[in-house]
Protein backbone atom coordinates (compact mmCIF):
# COMPACT_ATOMS: atom_id res chain seq x y z
CA UNK A 1 0.00 0.00 0.00
CA UNK A 2 2.82 2.41 0.86
CA UNK A 3 4.52 1.80 -2.51
CA UNK A 4 1.22 2.35 -4.35
CA UNK A 5 0.76 5.63 -2.50
CA UNK A 6 4.25 6.84 -3.44
CA UNK A 7 3.79 5.81 -7.08
CA UNK A 8 0.34 7.37 -7.25
CA UNK A 9 1.51 10.68 -5.78
CA UNK A 10 4.32 10.83 -8.37
CA UNK A 11 1.81 10.15 -11.15
CA UNK A 12 -0.49 12.91 -9.90
CA UNK A 13 2.42 15.37 -9.78
CA UNK A 14 3.27 14.42 -13.38
CA UNK A 15 -0.38 14.88 -14.34
CA UNK A 16 -0.24 18.43 -12.95
CA UNK A 17 2.97 19.11 -14.88
CA UNK A 18 1.40 17.92 -18.15
CA UNK A 19 -1.63 20.11 -17.42
CA UNK A 20 0.73 23.06 -16.93
CA UNK A 21 2.11 22.44 -20.43
CA UNK A 22 -1.08 23.95 -21.81
CA UNK A 23 0.05 27.28 -20.34
CA UNK A 24 3.31 26.82 -22.21
CA UNK A 25 1.55 26.04 -25.49
CA UNK A 26 -0.67 29.10 -25.07
CA UNK A 27 2.26 31.43 -24.31
CA UNK A 28 4.31 30.06 -27.20
CA UNK A 29 1.49 30.41 -29.72
CA UNK A 30 0.45 33.93 -28.78
CA UNK A 31 4.07 35.05 -28.55
CA UNK A 32 4.87 33.87 -32.08
CA UNK A 33 1.73 35.37 -33.65
CA UNK A 34 0.31 38.88 -33.93
CA UNK A 35 -1.36 40.87 -31.20
CA UNK A 36 -4.70 41.08 -33.02
CA UNK A 37 -5.22 37.29 -32.78
CA UNK A 38 -4.19 36.73 -29.16
CA UNK A 39 -7.66 36.15 -27.70
CA UNK A 40 -8.55 33.75 -30.48
CA UNK A 41 -5.53 31.57 -29.72
CA UNK A 42 -6.15 31.66 -25.97
CA UNK A 43 -9.80 30.72 -26.52
CA UNK A 44 -8.78 27.71 -28.61
CA UNK A 45 -6.27 26.54 -26.01
CA UNK A 46 -8.83 26.74 -23.21
CA UNK A 47 -11.38 25.04 -25.45
CA UNK A 48 -9.04 22.14 -26.18
CA UNK A 49 -8.30 21.26 -22.56
CA UNK A 50 -11.91 21.61 -21.39
CA UNK A 51 -13.61 19.79 -24.26
CA UNK A 52 -10.72 17.32 -24.45
CA UNK A 53 -11.16 16.18 -20.86
CA UNK A 54 -14.93 15.81 -21.20
CA UNK A 55 -14.63 13.83 -24.43
CA UNK A 56 -11.92 11.63 -22.99
CA UNK A 57 -14.19 10.88 -20.05
CA UNK A 58 -17.24 10.11 -22.21
CA UNK A 59 -15.65 8.03 -24.97
CA UNK A 60 -11.90 8.52 -25.42
CA UNK A 61 -10.50 6.61 -22.45
CA UNK A 62 -12.53 3.49 -23.21
CA UNK A 63 -11.68 3.72 -26.92
CA UNK A 64 -7.99 3.93 -26.12
CA UNK A 65 -8.01 1.23 -23.43
CA UNK A 66 -10.86 -1.09 -24.44
CA UNK A 67 -9.45 -4.22 -22.78
CA UNK A 68 -9.71 -7.31 -24.98
CA UNK A 69 -10.28 -6.20 -28.61
CA UNK A 70 -9.41 -7.01 -32.20
CA UNK A 71 -6.26 -4.89 -32.13
CA UNK A 72 -7.64 -2.17 -34.41
CA UNK A 73 -10.69 -0.71 -32.69
CA UNK A 74 -12.54 -1.55 -29.50
CA UNK A 75 -14.82 0.21 -27.04
CA UNK A 76 -15.40 -0.55 -23.37
CA UNK A 77 -18.50 1.64 -23.02
CA UNK A 78 -19.42 5.25 -22.31
CA UNK A 79 -18.17 7.12 -19.27
CA UNK A 80 -15.86 6.04 -16.46
CA UNK A 81 -16.45 2.99 -14.33
CA UNK A 82 -13.72 2.28 -11.82
CA UNK A 83 -12.95 -1.33 -10.86
CA UNK A 84 -14.38 -2.13 -7.42
CA UNK A 85 -13.72 -4.80 -4.82
CA UNK A 86 -16.47 -7.16 -3.59
CA UNK A 87 -17.04 -4.70 -0.74
CA UNK A 88 -17.65 -1.83 -3.16
CA UNK A 89 -14.38 0.03 -2.52
CA UNK A 90 -11.94 1.17 -5.24
CA UNK A 91 -9.86 -1.82 -6.32
CA UNK A 92 -6.29 -0.79 -5.53
CA UNK A 93 -4.89 -3.82 -7.35
CA UNK A 94 -5.83 -2.08 -10.65
CA UNK A 95 -2.16 -1.24 -11.21
CA UNK A 96 0.93 -1.22 -9.00
CA UNK A 97 1.82 2.31 -10.13
CA UNK A 98 -1.43 4.27 -9.84
CA UNK A 99 -5.18 4.10 -9.35
CA UNK A 100 -7.82 3.99 -12.08
CA UNK A 101 -8.68 7.67 -11.53
CA UNK A 102 -5.06 8.79 -11.84
CA UNK A 103 -4.69 6.70 -14.97
CA UNK A 104 -7.64 8.46 -16.60
CA UNK A 105 -6.52 11.96 -15.68
CA UNK A 106 -2.90 11.47 -16.77
CA UNK A 107 -3.92 10.03 -20.14
CA UNK A 108 -6.59 12.72 -20.56
CA UNK A 109 -3.93 15.43 -20.38
CA UNK A 110 -2.10 13.75 -23.25
CA UNK A 111 -5.24 13.59 -25.37
CA UNK A 112 -5.69 17.35 -25.50
CA UNK A 113 -2.09 17.94 -26.59
CA UNK A 114 -2.62 16.54 -30.11
CA UNK A 115 -5.26 19.17 -30.94
CA UNK A 116 -3.13 21.95 -29.39
CA UNK A 117 -0.47 21.19 -32.00
CA UNK A 118 -3.00 21.83 -34.77
CA UNK A 119 -4.13 25.07 -33.09
CA UNK A 120 -0.70 26.65 -33.54
CA UNK A 121 -0.39 25.63 -37.19
CA UNK A 122 -3.76 27.13 -38.19
CA UNK A 123 -3.38 30.29 -36.12
CA UNK A 124 -4.58 33.67 -37.44
CA UNK A 125 -6.88 32.44 -40.19
CA UNK A 126 -9.15 29.51 -39.21
CA UNK A 127 -12.75 30.03 -38.08
CA UNK A 128 -13.33 29.09 -34.46
CA UNK A 129 -16.49 27.06 -35.17
CA UNK A 130 -14.95 24.55 -37.59
CA UNK A 131 -11.91 24.28 -35.33
CA UNK A 132 -14.19 23.32 -32.44
CA UNK A 133 -15.86 20.63 -34.54
CA UNK A 134 -12.49 19.31 -35.69
CA UNK A 135 -11.26 19.19 -32.08
CA UNK A 136 -14.32 17.22 -30.94
CA UNK A 137 -13.90 14.57 -33.65
CA UNK A 138 -10.11 14.36 -33.57
CA UNK A 139 -9.67 14.29 -29.78
CA UNK A 140 -12.84 12.30 -29.17
CA UNK A 141 -12.37 9.59 -31.80
CA UNK A 142 -9.22 9.71 -33.94
CA UNK A 143 -6.59 10.14 -31.21
CA UNK A 144 -7.88 7.40 -28.86
CA UNK A 145 -8.33 4.88 -31.69
CA UNK A 146 -4.78 5.58 -32.85
CA UNK A 147 -3.53 5.37 -29.28
CA UNK A 148 -5.16 2.00 -28.72
CA UNK A 149 -2.98 0.46 -31.43
CA UNK A 150 0.06 0.75 -29.15
CA UNK A 151 -0.83 1.86 -25.63
CA UNK A 152 -4.11 -0.06 -25.57
CA UNK A 153 -2.42 -3.33 -26.54
CA UNK A 154 -3.40 -3.21 -30.22
CA UNK A 155 -1.78 -4.61 -33.34
CA UNK A 156 1.26 -2.29 -33.30
CA UNK A 157 2.00 -3.25 -29.72
CA UNK A 158 1.91 -6.91 -30.75
CA UNK A 159 4.22 -6.09 -33.66
CA UNK A 160 6.88 -4.70 -31.31
CA UNK A 161 6.44 -1.02 -32.13
CA UNK A 162 7.66 1.18 -29.25
CA UNK A 163 6.69 4.72 -28.33
CA UNK A 164 7.41 5.45 -24.69
CA UNK A 165 5.64 8.80 -24.25
CA UNK A 166 4.25 9.79 -27.62
CA UNK A 167 6.71 11.06 -30.26
CA UNK A 168 4.31 9.44 -32.72
CA UNK A 169 1.16 8.72 -30.71
CA UNK A 170 0.81 12.34 -29.55
CA UNK A 171 3.13 14.61 -31.52
CA UNK A 172 2.96 13.04 -34.98
CA UNK A 173 -0.78 12.45 -34.63
CA UNK A 174 -1.13 16.21 -34.16
CA UNK A 175 1.55 16.97 -36.75
CA UNK A 176 -0.08 15.03 -39.59
CA UNK A 177 -3.39 16.81 -38.96
CA UNK A 178 -1.52 20.13 -38.93
CA UNK A 179 -0.11 19.42 -42.41
CA UNK A 180 -3.58 18.73 -43.78
CA UNK A 181 -5.11 21.75 -42.08
CA UNK A 182 -2.40 24.14 -43.27
CA UNK A 183 -2.66 22.76 -46.83
CA UNK A 184 -6.46 23.15 -46.99
CA UNK A 185 -6.45 26.58 -45.32
CA UNK A 186 -3.77 28.21 -47.42
CA UNK A 187 -1.20 30.76 -46.20
CA UNK A 188 -1.93 33.96 -44.32
CA UNK A 189 -2.29 37.14 -46.35
CA UNK A 190 1.17 38.56 -46.97
CA UNK A 191 3.08 35.39 -46.10
CA UNK A 192 4.25 34.83 -49.67
CA UNK A 193 5.11 37.60 -52.13
CA UNK A 194 6.19 36.63 -55.64
CA UNK A 195 6.62 33.10 -54.36
CA UNK A 196 9.05 34.10 -51.61
CA UNK A 197 8.21 33.60 -47.92
CA UNK A 198 7.98 36.78 -45.85
CA UNK A 199 8.60 36.97 -42.13
CA UNK A 200 5.51 37.83 -40.07
CA UNK A 201 7.03 38.53 -36.64
CA UNK A 202 5.32 37.47 -33.46
CA UNK A 203 4.24 40.24 -31.10
CA UNK A 204 5.79 38.96 -27.86
CA UNK A 205 8.97 36.90 -28.06
CA UNK A 206 9.60 37.09 -24.28
CA UNK A 207 6.23 35.38 -23.78
CA UNK A 208 7.15 32.73 -26.37
CA UNK A 209 10.42 32.13 -24.50
CA UNK A 210 8.54 31.69 -21.23
CA UNK A 211 6.23 29.27 -23.03
CA UNK A 212 9.13 27.07 -24.14
CA UNK A 213 10.63 26.99 -20.64
CA UNK A 214 7.21 26.05 -19.21
CA UNK A 215 6.91 23.28 -21.81
CA UNK A 216 10.37 21.98 -20.88
CA UNK A 217 9.28 21.90 -17.24
CA UNK A 218 6.05 20.15 -18.22
CA UNK A 219 8.05 17.50 -20.06
CA UNK A 220 9.33 16.32 -16.68
CA UNK A 221 5.78 15.10 -16.18
CA UNK A 222 5.15 14.15 -19.81
CA UNK A 223 8.12 11.77 -19.95
CA UNK A 224 8.68 11.21 -16.24
CA UNK A 225 5.08 10.16 -15.73
CA UNK A 226 5.21 7.80 -18.69
CA UNK A 227 7.33 5.47 -16.55
CA UNK A 228 3.90 4.85 -14.95
CA UNK A 229 5.41 4.59 -11.48
CA UNK A 230 7.96 6.32 -9.26
CA UNK A 231 10.63 3.75 -10.13
CA UNK A 232 13.78 5.66 -9.07
CA UNK A 233 16.12 4.28 -11.75
CA UNK A 234 13.80 4.74 -14.71
CA UNK A 235 12.36 8.12 -13.69
CA UNK A 236 15.77 9.65 -13.05
CA UNK A 237 17.24 8.27 -16.30
CA UNK A 238 14.21 9.48 -18.22
CA UNK A 239 14.54 13.02 -16.88
CA UNK A 240 18.27 13.08 -17.66
CA UNK A 241 17.83 11.95 -21.26
CA UNK A 242 14.90 14.35 -21.70
CA UNK A 243 16.92 17.35 -20.53
CA UNK A 244 20.06 16.44 -22.47
CA UNK A 245 18.11 16.05 -25.71
CA UNK A 246 16.38 19.40 -25.17
CA UNK A 247 19.68 21.17 -24.50
CA UNK A 248 21.38 19.57 -27.51
CA UNK A 249 18.43 20.39 -29.76
CA UNK A 250 18.50 24.05 -28.78
CA UNK A 251 22.25 24.54 -29.05
CA UNK A 252 22.59 22.74 -32.39
CA UNK A 253 19.57 24.53 -33.90
CA UNK A 254 21.05 27.90 -32.88
CA UNK A 255 24.50 27.03 -34.26
CA UNK A 256 23.14 25.56 -37.49
CA UNK A 257 20.94 28.63 -38.00
CA UNK A 258 23.96 30.89 -37.52
CA UNK A 259 26.01 28.88 -40.02
CA UNK A 260 23.17 28.82 -42.56
CA UNK A 261 21.72 32.32 -42.16
CA UNK A 262 24.45 34.26 -40.29
CA UNK A 263 22.16 35.35 -37.47
CA UNK A 264 21.40 34.22 -33.93
CA UNK A 265 17.70 33.47 -34.20
CA UNK A 266 16.05 33.07 -30.79
CA UNK A 267 12.87 31.56 -32.23
CA UNK A 268 14.90 28.83 -33.95
CA UNK A 269 16.78 28.27 -30.69
CA UNK A 270 13.45 27.81 -28.90
CA UNK A 271 12.06 25.46 -31.53
CA UNK A 272 15.31 23.48 -31.38
CA UNK A 273 14.70 22.87 -27.67
CA UNK A 274 11.17 21.69 -28.42
CA UNK A 275 12.42 19.52 -31.28
CA UNK A 276 14.89 17.82 -28.93
CA UNK A 277 12.10 17.21 -26.42
CA UNK A 278 9.79 15.73 -29.05
CA UNK A 279 12.61 13.63 -30.47
CA UNK A 280 13.57 11.97 -27.18
CA UNK A 281 9.97 11.32 -26.13
CA UNK A 282 9.64 8.00 -27.98
CA UNK A 283 12.60 6.39 -26.22
CA UNK A 284 13.57 8.46 -23.19
CA UNK A 285 13.62 5.39 -20.94
CA UNK A 286 15.80 3.25 -23.22
CA UNK A 287 18.51 5.73 -24.23
CA UNK A 288 21.97 6.40 -22.85
CA UNK A 289 22.84 10.05 -22.14
CA UNK A 290 25.13 10.11 -25.18
CA UNK A 291 22.38 8.77 -27.44
CA UNK A 292 19.99 11.38 -26.06
CA UNK A 293 22.42 14.16 -26.99
CA UNK A 294 22.79 12.75 -30.51
CA UNK A 295 19.00 12.46 -30.92
CA UNK A 296 18.53 16.04 -29.73
CA UNK A 297 21.33 17.34 -31.96
CA UNK A 298 19.86 15.71 -35.06
CA UNK A 299 16.45 17.13 -34.11
CA UNK A 300 18.03 20.60 -33.89
CA UNK A 301 19.33 20.31 -37.46
CA UNK A 302 16.03 18.86 -38.69
CA UNK A 303 14.11 21.82 -37.22
CA UNK A 304 16.06 24.34 -39.30
CA UNK A 305 15.82 22.26 -42.49
CA UNK A 306 12.13 21.45 -41.95
CA UNK A 307 11.16 25.10 -41.44
CA UNK A 308 12.85 25.93 -44.76
CA UNK A 309 11.14 22.97 -46.42
CA UNK A 310 7.69 23.98 -45.15
CA UNK A 311 8.24 27.48 -46.57
CA UNK A 312 9.47 26.03 -49.88
CA UNK A 313 6.26 24.00 -50.14
CA UNK A 314 4.25 27.24 -49.70
CA UNK A 315 2.78 26.01 -46.45
CA UNK A 316 2.27 28.60 -43.72
CA UNK A 317 2.89 27.33 -40.19
CA UNK A 318 3.13 30.38 -37.89
CA UNK A 319 4.66 28.56 -34.91
CA UNK A 320 6.70 25.81 -36.60
CA UNK A 321 4.40 23.05 -35.34
CA UNK A 322 4.96 20.80 -38.35
CA UNK A 323 8.74 20.97 -38.06
CA UNK A 324 8.74 20.45 -34.29
CA UNK A 325 5.99 17.90 -33.72
CA UNK A 326 5.81 15.98 -36.99
CA UNK A 327 9.36 15.89 -38.32
CA UNK A 328 11.04 15.50 -34.93
CA UNK A 329 8.32 13.10 -33.84
CA UNK A 330 9.09 10.84 -36.79
CA UNK A 331 12.83 11.14 -36.15
CA UNK A 332 12.47 10.30 -32.46
CA UNK A 333 10.33 7.26 -33.20
CA UNK A 334 12.78 5.90 -35.76
CA UNK A 335 15.69 6.69 -33.42
CA UNK A 336 14.36 4.05 -31.02
CA UNK A 337 15.18 1.45 -33.66
CA UNK A 338 18.74 2.82 -33.90
CA UNK A 339 19.80 3.76 -30.36
CA UNK A 340 17.58 1.79 -27.96
CA UNK A 341 19.35 -0.22 -25.27
CA UNK A 342 16.56 -2.80 -25.53
CA UNK A 343 17.57 -5.43 -28.12
CA UNK A 344 13.90 -6.21 -28.84
CA UNK A 345 13.36 -2.81 -30.43
CA UNK A 346 13.99 -2.77 -34.16
CA UNK A 347 13.95 -0.18 -36.92
CA UNK A 348 11.45 -2.00 -39.16
CA UNK A 349 8.76 -2.11 -36.47
CA UNK A 350 9.29 1.60 -35.81
CA UNK A 351 9.03 2.39 -39.52
CA UNK A 352 5.81 0.38 -39.87
CA UNK A 353 4.34 2.22 -36.89
CA UNK A 354 5.20 5.63 -38.33
CA UNK A 355 3.66 4.64 -41.69
CA UNK A 356 0.44 3.35 -40.10
CA UNK A 357 -0.09 6.53 -38.12
CA UNK A 358 0.74 8.67 -41.16
CA UNK A 359 -1.90 7.01 -43.33
CA UNK A 360 -4.58 6.94 -40.62
CA UNK A 361 -4.08 10.54 -39.50
CA UNK A 362 -3.73 12.00 -42.99
CA UNK A 363 -6.89 10.28 -44.21
CA UNK A 364 -9.05 11.01 -41.16
CA UNK A 365 -7.95 14.63 -40.76
CA UNK A 366 -8.43 15.26 -44.50
CA UNK A 367 -11.95 13.85 -44.40
CA UNK A 368 -12.85 15.97 -41.36
CA UNK A 369 -11.31 19.26 -42.50
CA UNK A 370 -12.20 18.94 -46.20
CA UNK A 371 -15.83 18.22 -45.27
CA UNK A 372 -15.88 21.26 -43.00
CA UNK A 373 -14.35 23.36 -45.76
CA UNK A 374 -17.05 22.37 -48.25
CA UNK A 375 -20.00 22.50 -45.83
CA UNK A 376 -19.36 25.53 -43.61
CA UNK A 377 -16.02 26.98 -44.73
CA UNK A 378 -12.91 26.95 -42.56
CA UNK A 379 -11.24 30.27 -43.30
CA UNK A 380 -12.22 33.73 -42.09
CA UNK A 381 -12.83 36.50 -44.63
CA UNK A 382 -10.03 38.75 -45.86
CA UNK A 383 -11.44 41.65 -43.85
CA UNK A 384 -11.57 39.58 -40.66
CA UNK A 385 -8.03 38.31 -41.17
CA UNK A 386 -6.62 41.78 -41.78
CA UNK A 387 -8.40 43.35 -38.84
CA UNK A 388 -7.82 40.43 -36.50
CA UNK A 389 -9.81 37.46 -35.27
CA UNK A 390 -10.09 38.89 -31.76
CA UNK A 391 -12.36 41.72 -32.83
CA UNK A 392 -14.47 39.73 -35.30
CA UNK A 393 -14.81 36.35 -33.56
CA UNK A 394 -14.71 37.46 -29.93
CA UNK A 395 -15.67 41.13 -29.90
CA UNK A 396 -12.81 42.21 -27.64
CA UNK A 397 -9.09 42.85 -27.56
CA UNK A 398 -6.35 41.17 -25.57
CA UNK A 399 -4.63 44.48 -24.89
CA UNK A 400 -7.37 47.16 -24.93
CA UNK A 401 -5.00 49.90 -23.77
CA UNK A 402 -2.73 49.40 -26.76
CA UNK A 403 -3.63 49.94 -30.36
CA UNK A 404 -2.12 47.51 -32.81
CA UNK A 405 -0.64 48.75 -36.05
CA UNK A 406 0.22 45.26 -37.31
CA UNK A 407 -2.64 45.07 -39.82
Amino acid sequence: MELLTINNVWMMICTALVFFMHTGFAFLEIGLTRQKNTLNILFKNILIITIGLLLYCLVGFNLMYPGEFNGFIGFAGFGLEAPLTAEGALDLTYNEGYTYWTDFLFQGMFAATAATIVSGAVAERMKIGPFMIFTIIYVGLVYPIAGSWKWGGGFLDQLGFYDFAGSTLVHSVGGWAAVVAVFLLGPRIGKFKNGEPQAIPGHNIPLATAGVLILWLGWFGFNGGSVLSANPELTSLTLVTTCLAAAAGGVVAALFTFIKYKNLDLTMFLNGILGGLVGITAGADVMSPTSAIIIGAVAGILIVLAVSCVDALKLDDPVGAIAVHLICGIWGTLAVGIFSTNPEHNFLAQLIGVACYAVFCLVTSFIIIFTLKKVVGIRVSEKEELEGLDAHEHGMEAYPDFRSNDH
